[in-house]
């Protein structure tokens, strides 16, 4: 290197912007659901084969759409119609359409214009979370759900705000623990609820969601309700909607078609707000979110115009039937496996598509490990493990060199249990015995090598 070219990288090196570009906030932006899968298409490289277990993507696990739905879906694309802009808070007939579902329920009754498009439901939850003031809190459930716990973090420079979901109850919400918080922490402006949960797959009772509107109504604050999954329960079990339960109280309730056509490249969701006018800075909060999509002029049109059209279909309701019957049958195999080890907490799930395995106390240790053949990636593995990284994780590391099956830490979920989060949605019977029984037999095999 001659003299003018380092005279040149001592420039580019000593280069500071004169003020920092990102705020505090930016440091709790993670989703180790997808973080994972960088280190997974390593070993792919290594020709290991990897069975993704980490991401509720149906489309993934070879779920196919129906035929009939993609002839919907084909014919829209022919209309010229499809590819102008849309009314910036969603196609008026498709929002009507929606209300109309929601009024069906015999709960809060609301219009079209109570209802605004967003590109998905990460596109509503980080507006939502966006334009509150970094001093308003919105607490929410832990184990959580990164998208919500990181946007709500990010927005108020600090940690994520959490109530306890109790694993040794069903995973039901500590409602004790919530209310304290509430009480004594007057930042907290609302509550966000997951129903169907993510990553626990619970379905809460009536009385549990009564609960969370009494205390809303008592501390006056607004709930959230993420109910992307709420069509997607199995076994005998129901799932309430917001509409259901929240009486006057003001509230949001997020819903897509990602999980349930299933569609997750739609990127297609929508709000619905309740009891909007009863507040008035609540309803601030409302016109702002349409404000926002007001500048981005509108959300994706063609999945909007595909709702009403699939959802009136005759054989929609025959079609989620069958859906959720599969699934159910998934959960009860993995139960079936599962239960039988000692060393870890099992609830069946009841709603969505996922089970949080939750390791018993003083099970996880220093110095646990399974046998990787390959010394190639195991000197990979030998990279990502850290002396402070939580046990957990080391065993979801271990679990994806040795064996190609990725999950999910559930450290990383805003948790101070120890576990790890699967899917329901292999949908070859094969490979699901293949995969569970693996992860049962490397969970007895992981813990007993100390």
């Amino acid at each position: 290197m001659n003299i003018a070219d380092q005279i040149v990288l001592a420039v580019i090196v000593t280069i500071k912007m004169r003020q920092n570009l990102l705020r505090e906030g930016a440091n709790e932006l993670s989703y180790e659901i997808r973080e994972i899968v960088k280190k997974a298409e390593k070993l792919k490289l290594l020709n290991q084969q990897i069975h993704w277990e980490n991401i509720g993507d149906p489309i993934q696990k070879n779920q196919e759409v129906p035929q009939w739905m993609k002839d919907i879906i084909s014919s829209i694309a022919q209309e010229d119609a499809t590819y102008g802009y849309s009314h910036s808070k969603g196609l008026l007939d498709t929002r009507k359409f929606l209300a109309n579902m929601t009024n069906e329920r015999n709960g809060v009754q609301i219009e079209a214009q109570d209802i605004t498009f967003f590109n998905g439901l990460g596109d509503a939850i980080a507006k939502i979370y966006q334009y509150l003031l970094p001093t308003s809190r919105v607490i929410g459930p832990s184990p959580a759900y990164s998208t919500h716990s990181s946007a709500e973090a990010a927005h108020a420079n600090h940690h994520p705000l959490t109530y306890k979901l109790d694993p040794d109850n069903q995973w039901y919400p500590d409602m004790e623990d919530l209310y304290n918080k509430v009480k004594y922490n007057p930042q907290i402006v609302g509550i966000l609820i997951i129903n169907p949960d993510n990553p626990t797959g619970m379905v809460y009772p009536l009385e549990i969601l009564e609960r969370f509107v009494e205390i809303a109504k008592e501390f006056d604050l607004f709930i959230i309700s993420d109910e992307i999954y709420l069509n997607i329960v199995y076994n005998g079990n129901k799932a309430y909607s917001l509409a259901d339960f929240i009486g006057d109280v003001p509230g949001i309730a997020l819903k897509g078609i990602s999980k349930e056509f299933p569609w997750p490249g739609s990127r297609c969701g929508w709000a619905e707000y309740y009891n909007r006018t009863s507040d008035a800075e609540f309803d601030r909060l409302c016109q702002t979110l349409d404000n926002a999509k007001m500048i981005e002029v509108s959300s994706t049109k063609l999945p909007q115009i595909a709702i009403p059209r699939i959802m009136s279909d005759p054989k929609y309701l025959d079609f989620r039937k069958e859906f959720n019957e599969k699934i159910g049958a998934r959960s009860n195999r993995i139960s079936e496996i599962l239960s039988e080890v000692e060393y870890v907490r099992f609830n069946e799930t009841k709603g969505a598509f996922y089970n949080t395995i939750i390791f018993k106390k003083d099970t996880l240790k220093d110095g646990q490990h399974l046998k990787v053949k390959n010394p190639e990636i195991k000197k990979l593995l030998d990279e990502w493990l850290e002396e402070d990284m939580p046990h957990d994780k080391r065993f979801v590391y271990y679990l994806l060199a040795a064996k190609g099956i990725c999950v999910v830490p559930i450290s990383s979920f805003c948790s101070d249990l120890q576990g790890f989060r699967v899917t329901l949605l292999e949908n070859n019977p094969e490979n699901l015995e293949y995969i569970f029984n693996n992860i049962k037999e490397s969970i007895i095999e992981y813990i007993e090598s100390v």
